[in-house]
């Protein structure tokens, strides 16, 4: 055998398996960022799906195109979502735009008046850019390293705006549902570890757990109810206590609520004040709540996803006092500070009391991590993987100045105040309460109301009918028509109208006109067969 033989058979007996080809990448691995052939289809893809936007913006009319959900359902059950083979981008954002784009809620609009759905700012939609172009997830430093750094400097920015204390901390969350819960979830925990020596974390909720009781007003967010629910409390456990005049929280029904609690064997463990009810923007005499529950050593946690926005502003910041005294704020950014959804953060005066809510896991943020101070936001949220949207609020912010946002938070609630003034002096409408915020709430007067000459039980009866059935008409058929996208509520059982106005780009004239459109089908209505009194 010659030495090249012995060597290949050394080489075949030593080496070990022959290794496998190297794995061809996949043919839509052009359809990633990190190359120059990905990078330059990155720039088209983000030119042609901008394209698209404005030219939805340059052809709409109106605040919505008034297609019912069930033609809209039709049409859309015809796309397919797995398609076998792809097509090309251009094709498929034509069809976006043609089936989707086409039927949004243009809250751009000043005709987009509903619902808590602001405008978002330009800077804030070139940061949701960069926000999604580097996709960092903020549960681990390794994932999101200067994100977690700079998630922490806008909540230390935050809690110094609400005049929280040197300890305060805070987290950013998908809006005040979520912000909400956080602070029941630890409001609940911190009360059972105080009053039962029960650590619910591991333990879980005490014997006690039936009588716990929560306390709101009637006019709060829904999440109070919903949080009590996913905390294993029952719905049954929020209490709701009545507004005055204002439609703020009554002190003295409070009160009274409380002493009955406590003579009943209750535990209240938290009163939820409220910065900007939904529908009014109401606020909670927030000193008052603050001083009752340290009176009875209860957590105090302030929803202040639409109101918060008036800490930036000096005119308006007064309407926020005693929110430092807060156990925990829910914030939201997408309303009043006009970031894209979902924006919001959650803010806690002590943020030791996270220890509530920590946990560690030796893949993710173990326990050497937090004696080194490396940020590991995991462990103050009630989610893994989050998106980076601090960065949204603090391009906003430095690019319009705080002078700038506040100047757009208080011309909207200016415009509420004006827009207030013409449902007063105009007969045919009926303001339903003086604006807080921005919020208007309001409806249209049948005329048959003023006709009705012997007030009677059956007169008041048929009054409050045709006031719900044209008043829900005329939102349902201004929506249909495109024309104004207005909110609907009931005050005092009775529907109402109701305009927020978010968008600094909207004028007393816009609103005007949406007040014409509104009188004008309400008159038609109650000239449709069959409606004389």
């Amino acid at each position: 055998m010659t030495g090249n033989e012995l060597a290949g058979q050394y080489r075949s007996e030593t080496d070990g398996p022959t290794p496998p080809e190297e794995p061809t990448p996949p043919d839509a691995s052009s359809a990633f960022l990190g190359d120059p052939d990905g990078n330059a289809a990155y720039v088209d893809a983000i030119d042609r799906a901008r394209e698209q936007l404005l030219e939805s913006f340059a052809t709409a009319e109106g605040p919505y195109a008034g297609t019912d959900h069930e033609t809209l359902r039709e049409r859309i059950d015809e796309l397919a979502v797995f398609p076998d083979e792809g097509e090309s981008l251009e094709a498929i954002l034509e069809t976006v735009g043609d089936e989707v784009l086409a039927d949004s809620a243009r809250v751009h609009d000043p005709g987009c008046v509903a619902h808590l759905h602001c405008p978002p700012a330009i800077p804030a939609l070139a940061a949701e850019l960069l926000v999604s172009g580097t996709n960092q997830s903020m549960d681990s430093f390794d994932q999101a390293p200067a994100a977690s750094v700079l998630e922490e400097r806008v909540v230390d920015a935050c809690c110094d705006l609400f005049d929280y204390p040197a300890g305060a901390d805070g987290v950013f969350t998908g809006g005040g549902t979520e912000s909400n819960v956080l602070g029941l979830l630890l409001a609940r925990d911190w009360y059972c570890e105080t009053r039962f020596d029960r650590t619910v974390q591991t333990a879980g909720l005490p014997s006690a757990a039936s009588d716990l009781r929560l306390l709101c007003s009637d006019a709060a967010h829904f999440t109070a109810e919903q949080a009590a629910h996913h905390l294993g409390l029952g719905e049954d456990a929020v209490v709701s206590v009545s507004t005055d005049g204002d439609r703020r929280i009554d002190l003295e029904a409070l009160d009274s609520t409380l002493e009955r609690l406590e003579a009943e064997g209750r535990h209240p463990f938290a009163i939820v004040g409220t910065a900007g009810t939904t529908d009014f923007g109401s606020i909670d005499p927030l000193e008052a709540l603050a001083d009752r529950a340290a009176e009875r050593d209860l957590w105090f946690h302030v929803d202040a996803a639409y109101g918060g926005a008036c800490a930036i502003s000096d005119r308006l910041r007064p309407k926020l006092a005693g929110i430092d005294r807060a156990d925990s704020i829910a914030v939201d950014f997408h309303k009043l500070f006009y970031q894209p959804i979902g924006c919001g953060a959650f803010l806690l005066r002590d943020g030791d009391r996270y220890r509530f809510l920590e946990r560690n896991a030796s893949y993710l943020n173990p326990e050497r991590d937090d004696a080194a101070g490396v940020p590991n936001l995991v462990s103050k949220s009630t989610r893994t993987t989050r998106r980076f949207d601090a960065l949204k609020p603090f391009v906003t912010f430095n690019a319009l100045g705080r002078t700038g946002v506040a100047d757009c938070v208080e011309y909207v609630c200016e415009l509420a105040d004006a827009v207030a003034a013409e449902i007063r002096a105009e007969s045919a409408l009926e303001l339903c309460c003086e604006p807080e915020l921005s919020a208007v709430v309001f409806r249209y007067r049948p005329d048959r109301l003023e006709r009705s000459s012997r007030p009677s039980e059956r007169a008041d009866s048929d009054a409050s009918t045709a006031v719900d059935r044209v008043n829900r008409a005329i939102r349902d058929e201004l929506l249909a028509d495109g024309e104004v996208v207005l909110a609907r509520t009931e005050v005092d059982g009775t529907a109402a109208l109701k305009v927020t106005l978010l968008n600094p780009r909207t004028t007393l004239s816009d609103l005007r006109e949406a007040l014409e459109a509104v009188i004008d089908r309400g008159e038609a209505l109650e000239r449709e067969p069959g409606d004389s009194a």
